[in-house]
């Protein structure tokens, strides 16, 4: 099983908040490498990730942030 962010969900936040992709991985505490490949669905957010992206945006819940995919 496999969790992939929902990017295009993540993007318009960004814009609502008028943040970049850069400001959400410091907020995050990853590489802007590392945010972009999340971002371009070559990655997949580790557990630790998924919560620190669930603590960032606490108006959201599991499903509006990520989809899970079977293998």
């Amino acid at each position: 099983m496999k969790v992939n962010l929902k990017t295009k969900f993540v993007r318009r936040k960004l814009i609502r908040k008028n943040m970049s992709q850069n400001w959400l991985a410091i907020k995050i505490g990853v590489s802007s490498g590392y945010m972009s490949q999340l971002m371009d669905g070559s990655r997949n957010p580790s557990p630790v990730v998924r919560q620190k992206f669930l603590d960032l945006f606490p108006e959201c819940i599991f499903d509006d942030l990520f989809v899970i995919k079977e293998k």
